[in-house]
């Protein structure tokens, strides 16, 4: 995808205060602090308080706060629009980093409270928000979808977490209604959410900022081995109907069909094999297992769901095991971010970065590529240390979480500026 066409920016640049902007992600991190990392699950009693927090700091900065019927906390800003809206989520992983997500809430509140104490912006609108269950402690992306309107039927009373608890059970616990906010037509310019890389490619290259070209596609796929369980001393090889060896060579033949498919940012991964009934002695009847792959063109997508069916038939063919394939959940189809929407960031990243930003695609899922179904949507990225993050261990330099903030209130200021505000 090729680069937006280079924009001139406002004369004025407004700009954030640091010192606010770490104290402040500094403070998110003390709710469910554990070690380095947070441990912050959606609707978790720390998440609960933690939303009520930004929501008291998002009152605080001039924003009208409120904590929606699935917990999104939106602060909307006093301003008429048209605006601009800003954020992430603020959940997090079951053993998390303290910037996944936390980043951009704080960026979006800095940005929208910066904007408004500079009386050359300080009529511009600017909302903030902290979107609820991005990483799937229920529902995966749960809060950005509610608020666009795209959770399918049943999706919510279905959701449970791994303890077994539903979603409408801590919804209630938490006082929460089910039934969240959803976008006001018309208000909105955009949606911009600045993010950790969760990669090593900037840090790796030495660039400080990445513009995002579009945000992956993903397939999760169950794939179910059907055998004949029985003695492991006492059968034979050549009457065998073993679903242990067949899902093993299912397994190790993923990298021969997929790799003269693959692009240059396609992934693939198996992150669970389980054999039935999984002793030592009894030959496997059944065997389950998880492949998810992910790549930003769309095409290369349905030729790898092709390439795994043509796989399934070859092994059943030769093994005398059943196997089928079956989504493990929704397909996700890649998802180009706004060009008006990058022409701005990139501008703004070439004023605060001078040759030390790039365009790349994001390999991760993110709420925005929800919000890119309703309104213009774009990302921008800072370096991940070590490429490391649903860890402990995730971490940015605070050079680089300060320097990507003043590159997101450039580019939101100039594009509120384009429009005319």
């Amino acid at each position: 995808m090729a680069d937006p066409d280079p924009i001139a920016l406002p004369e004025h640049r407004p700009a954030i205060d640091p010192d606010r902007l770490l104290a402040d992600l500094r403070t998110l991190r003390s709710f469910g602090a554990t070690g380095a990392g947070v441990v912050r699950p959606s609707l978790s009693e720390v998440d609960l308080a933690a939303r009520g927090w930004l929501r008291d700091r998002m009152t605080e900065a001039g924003l009208e706060a409120t904590i929606d019927g699935v917990g999104n906390v939106i602060g909307r800003s006093p301003n008429p629009g048209p605006a601009l809206l800003i954020g992430s989520h603020s959940d997090t992983q079951p053993t998390g980093g303290w910037l996944d997500g936390a980043y951009g809430v704080i960026c979006g509140l800095e940005v929208a409270r910066a904007l408004l104490a500079d009386p050359a912006t300080a009529h511009l609108a600017v909302d903030a928000v902290a979107w609820v269950d991005e990483e799937a402690t229920f529902v995966g992306c749960l809060g950005s979808r509610s608020y666009c309107g795209l959770l399918e039927d049943g999706e919510m009373a279905d959701a449970r977490d791994n303890t077994g608890r539903t979603l409408t059970e801590a919804l209630t616990a938490a006082g929460l209604g089910g039934i969240g906010q959803r976008i006001v037509p018309g208000r909105y310019l955009g949606y911009l959410e600045i993010h950790i890389e969760q990669g090593a490619s900037l840090e790796r290259d030495g660039n400080q900022l990445g513009i995002v070209t579009s945000i992956v596609g993903s397939r999760n796929q169950s794939v179910t081995f059907t055998g004949e369980q029985n003695h492991a001393g006492t059968t034979t090889m050549e009457l065998r109907r073993d679903a242990g060896r067949a899902m093993v060579t299912f397994a190790a033949a993923l990298d021969e069909i997929f790799r003269p498919l693959a692009g240059p940012a396609t992934v693939w991964t198996i992150g669970r094999m389980t054999l039935y009934p999984g002793a030592s002695s009894i030959i496997p009847g059944r065997a389950d297992l998880h492949l998810q792959y992910r790549d930003p063109e769309f095409e290369r997508l349905v030729a790898m769901e092709e390439a795994v069916a043509g796989l399934a038939d070859q092994v059943a063919g030769t093994s005398g095991v059943g196997v089928t394939v079956e989504p493990a959940s929704r397909p996700m189809n890649p998802m180009a971010m706004d060009p008006d929407l990058r022409t701005h960031l990139s501008a703004a990243a070439e004023a605060t970065a001078p040759g030390r930003w790039v365009s790349m695609p994001s390999a991760a899922i993110h709420d925005a590529m929800f919000l890119a179904q309703v309104i213009p949507a774009a990302m921008l990225f800072v370096p991940s240390i070590g490429g490391i993050s649903h860890d402990f261990a995730e971490d940015t330099d605070d050079d680089d979480l300060t320097l990507g903030c003043q590159a997101l209130i450039t580019a939101t200021h100039s594009t509120l500026a384009g429009a005319g505000r």
